[in-house]
């Protein structure tokens, strides 16, 4: 997968013009977030819109990867967010907040 941030929802609007629809999830106006799956050529995108964080465009190798995001986020998962090698229980030990510094 790939992904790069898109500033402006008229260049997601053009690129969902363009190709062929394949599943949308959600709503901007009750969701904030919008997320169209399509094929543009040969590249599986997701298009993600929202009115409160970045936009962006994601590419995916095939059709099966595509089919996996569209599952993930009908079940609201975001695969960014998921991975399986993290240990999130142990993160916040990880943290010192010791002052270290000396300010004599």
């Amino acid at each position: 997968m790939e992904e790069i941030e898109i500033s402006s929802w008229t260049t997601l609007d053009a690129l969902k013009k363009a190709a062929e629809m394949v599943e949308t999830i959600g709503d901007l106006h009750s969701d904030q977030e919008m997320y169209v799956f399509c094929v543009l050529d040969e590249d599986y995108l997701e298009l993600g819109y929202s009115a409160a964080g970045a936009n962006y465009l994601r590419r995916y190798a095939d059709e099966d990867e595509l089919a996996e995001a569209i599952e993930q986020r009908r079940n609201g998962q975001d695969e960014a967010w998921l991975n399986d090698d993290e240990d999130y229980d142990d993160f916040e030990e990880d943290l010192d907040f010791d002052d270290e510094s000396d300010d004599s």
